[in-house]
């Protein structure tokens, strides 16, 4: 499954949007700009009359006063240009921070079952290599694009109005530079879009081969994981490669077109002075002009391909708003706290079920142990008894709601999900916690972590519950991070927590450990715990057997190994290991 890309109305909807907001700011950059390209303009139409008035006969005196205009047009085009930079710059950052803003809010609402099957990488991608090709766009491309355009623009009227019929060579290069770019950007948007998907696939293949670089290693898969990089890159090659030959037509064509004009000028001007119709100066302004014009063609043309890199980058950020919730929530509140499946099954490719039909009460405070081989739907089971995943058929209900009809605010107060999966965030060990409990007191962390058996280390850290930790900081070890998970579910308090082997990072004895501290918190607690140590099913309420994505076998821990059945044959081996 990839994630959706925003389409052409969607895209210039949000463009639109921006301009109609920020168009005081904008309007205030693209004013500065044209009053610098006017005082910019000020040296040719200066130098014309020069060289008229010289041919006329007259004294040094012009000369002096032309260079005295001359000097204060460029003194007041430096500060117009110096101000008109600086407001750009920052309208670009405003609007990038913006963008950049409501995209994490856009990621951070996505739902789980949607992350899950995009992967990572298209998901990296767009966090990274996308967010980067806009951010170049907006703080440089955008500002640009208006100082080019408004310097072309009067640069023509300029031309214009120094004469009309010299001014006439200036379309000389028209047709061949309209034609050329709208060949280049007929093709452009496809290419930039296949270039971004194909560093997506990269970057979902590296980030798998990293993260699973122990099995890689251990099942001698790593000819296997290069090939397939080989495979990525070979067609990220030939994005580029497009977009490459797409250029290599373009900018020729470009040069060529620009050449035109200033030929076109002087020839035809040239006949123009010969028949008395325009004076040598106004040919010599004309002529300045359609080369002054040349460089804000070519920047505009320049950054008019950034900006389709950028543009296909925003589709792809704005293509993330198009994603549909997976539940819609309603105003039906929980009358109890018992959690209930009925007829549940989950197919994460349709027509191919992972859960078939499986009926489940748990009763309010009691400790259910989920066991059975890898791949039978044990974690699947744990997601949908979480509310993570909407049930494909059936239901999971707590007070009779369905788990995907609250509010996930409210549904995580009620039941919560720690998985072998954790993820220690960039900031104190204090903020790290707080995640789940914004306004808990140093008292309440320091509880916590003593609950999971963390506080003594966390104590012992440089700086207490204030150390940094993560990237640049304290690096913690798999089984201090799995236990900082653990305490954020302790400061979340909901009634039911679903344990999917929560603490298989740990050794053996300080899972123990860590299982006997966590007893008291939990106690009155309904505890889902999906375990592949068998010893947590000895001390559960009752054992659930998921085989084939069915419960085989429920009941007390005694009672299923008395029967005999597939729970006593795996109870009886791991005793025997």
């Amino acid at each position: 499954m990839k994630l959706p890309i925003a389409d052409s109305a969607m895209l210039r909807g949000q463009v639109v949007t921006l301009l109609r907001q920020y168009k005081g700011p904008l309007a205030v950059v693209v004013t500065l700009h044209a009053l610098a390209a006017t005082a910019g303009l000020a040296g040719p139409w200066l130098l014309g009359r020069m060289i008229d008035a010289v041919v006329a006969g007259t004294g040094a005196s012009i000369v002096d006063q032309t260079v005295l205009i001359l000097l204060v047009a460029v003194l007041g085009q430096t500060i117009l240009v110096r101000y008109a930079q600086r407001s750009a710059m920052v309208l670009g950052e405003t609007v990038f921070a913006q963008l950049r803003e409501e995209f994490l809010e856009r990621v951070t609402r996505l739902p789980l079952s949607v992350v899950e099957r995009a992967g990572t990488g298209d998901l990296v991608a767009r966090t990274t290599t996308d967010i980067d090709r806009v951010q170049y766009a907006v703080r440089f491309g955008v500002p640009r694009v208006l100082v080019t355009s408004a310097t072309i623009v009067l640069t023509a009227v300029a031309a214009v109005l120094t004469s009309p019929l010299v001014a006439i060579g200036l379309l000389a290069g028209l047709p061949l530079l309209l034609a050329a770019v709208r060949w280049y950007l007929k093709r452009a948007t496809a290419g930039y879009l296949r270039e971004s998907a194909a560093y997506a696939t990269i970057f979902g293949t590296i980030t798998e081969t990293v993260e699973g670089a122990r099995t890689v290693d251990a099942l001698g898969l790593g000819f296997r994981r290069r090939r397939r990089l080989d495979e990525d890159v070979r067609e990220a090659f030939e994005a580029e490669r497009y977009t490459l030959r797409l250029r290599t037509v373009l900018f020729p064509l470009i040069d060529t077109a620009f050449l035109m004009p200033v030929i076109a000028v002087l020839v035809w001007g040239a006949y123009l002075v010969a028949t008395g119709n325009v004076t040598i100066g106004a040919v010599t302004t004309v002529a300045i002009y359609a080369s002054q014009i040349i460089h804000p063609i070519g920047e505009l043309i320049f950054w008019m391909d950034e900006i389709q890199v950028g543009s296909a980058s925003l589709a792809r950020i704005i293509g993330v708003a198009a994603v549909k919730p997976d539940r819609v929530t309603k105003d039906s509140r929980p009358s109890h706290e018992r959690v209930d499946a009925r007829e549940v099954t989950y197919a994460y490719r349709e027509g191919h079920n992972v859960l078939h039909g499986i009926d489940l009460a748990l009763k309010p405070g009691e400790r259910l142990a989920v066991v059975g081989p890898s791949g039978a739907g044990k974690s699947t089971l744990g997601r949908m008894l979480a509310g993570i995943h909407p049930p494909t058929g059936g239901s999971v209900t707590v007070g009779e709601v369905p788990l995907v009809d609250l509010p996930l605010d409210e549904l995580r107060g009620h039941v919560a999900l720690v998985t072998q999966e954790h993820h220690v965030f960039v900031g104190t060990l204090a903020e790290n916690l707080r995640l789940a409990s914004p306004s808990a007191t140093d008292e309440e962390l320091l509880r916590a972590l003593d609950a999971v058996a963390a506080r003594r280390w966390a104590e012992g850290l440089s700086d207490g519950l204030a150390t940094l930790v993560g990237s640049g900081g304290v690096t913690l070890t798999p089984a201090q991070a799995q236990q900082i998970a653990l305490a954020r579910l302790v400061l979340l308090d909901p009634h039911t927590l679903v344990l999917d082997e929560a603490t298989s990072l740990l050794d053996p004895r300080a899972a123990r450990e860590l299982e006997a501290s966590l007893s008291a918190v939990l106690a009155g607690r309904t505890v889902v715990a999906i375990a592949h140590r068998l010893h947590t099913a000895h001390d559960a309420d009752r054992v659930a057997v998921v085989d084939g994505g069915l419960i085989t076998e429920i009941g007390p821990h005694d009672s299923l190994v008395d029967a005999g059945g597939d729970y006593a044959r795996l109870w009886h081996s791991w005793q025997s290991d």
